[in-house]
């Protein structure tokens, strides 16, 4: 990746619009969770690359910005269990994963469901036998046909996230983030993650990392130069119990964002299940002070 040196970045004010917009135009609505939230549709936020990785600095997240990545990798290696995320770094599914959660849907206590983001982007159903790895055939179909409009991705499993009387989910928490739509154009690969929903002040902010550092990742193994990744949130929200955090960002400015680089362990690799959090390294990061205890609606 060919980023700008990092003093002619100029900030960005993507992700704190959004905040803003939410607080101030957000309707207030209940929610599963317990916690009322503010709500607005379609929030949709641009990241040239060349101005630098994506990593929030409106808050540190320099503490855990990796194993965002690192659950991604999880997914796409088809993990849906606990002690599979754990392979990965990922150490905070637990909530989602017990008894309680999990019986009640036909799943064993410690997973979170074939119809996940693993089951879908590694073994979506099909008609025809085993399920179908749709990263891998992504790769695959931009080496061939970088020119087709069709390079996309889909966490969703219809079937097995219906609700509604008599209808038995397969997953614990239906999937949130991860349409992933691929152009080429002009030779430079762009990637656009479409959201269903999302909690903006703690989880979007990983999500963004995430799929960042899958455009990297598209890009080291189709050769692609990666030029901007977009990212779109359908039903974007901030629980009324995040509001004062989110006050406290929006009182600070934005600086420009840091350097993400794979390391050279990271440029070895040449399948898409073999990337891992521990191959991207950041750099350049200055941001403001994290803000702990951001509540956690569950």
């Amino acid at each position: 990746m060919e980023y700008l040196p990092f003093e002619r970045r100029t900030a960005s004010t993507a992700y704190r619009q959004v905040l803003e917009n939410i607080r101030t135009s957000g309707i207030r609505v209940p929610t599963r969770q317990g916690v009322e939230a503010l709500t607005l549709m379609q929030q949709t936020m641009a990241f040239p690359l060349e101005q630098g990785f994506p990593v929030i600095t409106e808050r540190s997240i320099g503490s855990f910005w990796s194993k965002a990545i690192g659950e991604l990798c999880a997914f796409i290696n088809g993990a849906t269990t606990l002690k599979e995320f754990e392979e990965f770094g990922c150490d905070w599914w637990g909530p989602w994963a017990t008894p309680e959660k999990t019986l009640k849907k036909g799943i064993e206590p410690g997973g979170i469901g074939p119809g996940s983001y693993g089951g879908a982007f590694h073994d979506f159903p099909t008609s025809e036998g085993p399920g179908f790895d749709q990263f891998a055939h992504l790769v695959e179909q931009l080496r061939e046909l970088p020119r087709d409009r069709t390079h996309f991705v889909s966490p969703w499993i219809p079937q097995w996230n219906v609700r509604g009387e008599g209808k038995t989910p397969r997953t614990t928490i239906a999937p949130c983030h991860g349409w992933v739509h691929v152009r080429v154009l002009d030779g430079r690969l762009h990637l656009h993650m479409f959201q269903r929903s999302g909690d903006v002040p703690v989880g979007v902010p990983s999500n963004i990392v995430q799929y960042a550092a899958l455009t990297l990742m598209l890009e080291h193994l189709t050769g692609f130069p990666a030029a901007g990744y977009y990212h779109t949130i359908s039903d974007a929200h901030i629980y009324v119990d995040q509001l004062d955090a989110v006050g406290t960002m929006l009182e600070r400015e934005p600086l420009p964002y840091p350097t993400v680089q794979l390391t050279e362990a990271g440029r070895a690799v040449t399948d898409i299940h073999g990337f891992r959090a521990e191959h991207f390294e950041l750099s350049d990061y200055h941001p403001h002070k994290g803000i702990p205890r951001i509540p956690v609606a569950t």
